[in-house]
């Protein structure tokens, strides 16, 4: 796929928290595209390089971008710099899109998103450099949740019950949800009180407001996920029973297993498990993009 470096050009400039509220005014003003236009453009990118499209395809998605960047305001860190990762990580996922798949843009681009947004506040925060493991990153992105849902809001050390409970539901060890704990405390978060630019006019708890998305984008990303669940069953009946078994242990559960547990299940060897693992993923990719195509034809006529 031809990516060229020119695609971000179009991009509103953020130069800062003072040109925050410029940039989300103007965010605004580019359409959200339509599932045949997503698909459209993805396309010509895909095959021509085409970088206007891919430019659309970005610009289209920013509003995303902005809203999952508010999602991380907690971390201390300026707004503007959590949005400018974040449309990195959707450029990158425009890059990688593959609109064959059947799955739309923003589904796939929000793990880039994401990711792009989180490896930057971890390489901000001095803190998490002192351990960047799995399971430290999963405590330093869970732990004021977990507060929050057990309205554990004190000052200093958590209590007995709090940290038992925090340490058992995200696998860690109680000593490591202190230290995390402290090492946050001293962190702070940014007071909604903060001005937003020098003159001290605006505060940024006037832009606080509902991140409860629209009903009407509720039923379509249910919509949508019915559509994906739906096609994702009908692509695994391409599968034997033993593909199905491997490839859902693998890659379809929160805690998959690994390639020795599923070795001893069928008596082969871990690199036998891992060519069918390979092997299933490859007939389920070729299923879901036939069942992707049927549809569109079923729309077109």
């Amino acid at each position: 796929m031809a990516a060229r470096s020119n695609v971000p050009a179009t991009i509103p400039a953020l130069g800062g928290e003072a040109s925050l509220n410029r940039y989300l005014s103007e965010i605004k003003k580019f359409p959200i595209l339509a599932p045949e236009q997503e698909y459209m453009l993805a396309k010509r990118f895909e095959e021509h390089g085409d970088t206007d499209a891919a430019a659309q395809l970005v610009t289209s998605h920013l509003r995303l971008v902005a809203k999952i960047a508010m999602g991380y305001r907690g971390y201390g860190l300026p707004v503007s710099e959590l949005i400018s990762e974040g449309n990195i990580g959707l450029m990158q996922g425009v890059k990688k899109f593959e609109a064959d798949r059947g799955f739309r843009l923003a589904t796939y681009a929000m793990w880039w998103i994401r990711a792009s947004i989180q490896e930057f506040i971890l390489r901000s925060w001095s803190l998490v450099k002192m351990g960047t493991t799995a399971a430290q990153k999963k405590l330093f992105f869970n732990l004021r949740r977990m507060k929050s849902k057990l309205d554990a809001f004190e000052d200093g050390d958590l209590s007995p019950e709090h940290l038992a409970k925090i340490a058992k539901d995200l696998g860690v060890t109680e000593a490591e949800v202190t230290s995390m704990n402290r090492r946050m405390a001293m962190g702070g978060d940014t007071s909604l009180n903060v001005p937003m630019r020098e003159d001290g006019d605006g505060q940024w708890q006037d832009w606080l407001q509902d991140d409860a998305p629209l009903q009407d984008t509720v039923v379509a990303e249910a919509q949508e996920a019915d559509v994906r669940h739906s096609m994702l069953t009908a692509a695994m009946e391409d599968l034997n029973e033993r593909e199905q078994f491997i490839l859902t242990e693998r890659r379809l559960t929160d805690e998959p297993k690994t390639l020795e547990e599923l070795s001893q299940v069928y008596g082969v060897s871990r690199e036998r498990v891992r060519q069918i693992e390979v092997r299933a993923f490859e007939k389920l990719q070729k299923a879901m993009m036939r069942i992707a195509g049927d549809q569109r034809m079923l729309v077109a006529a």
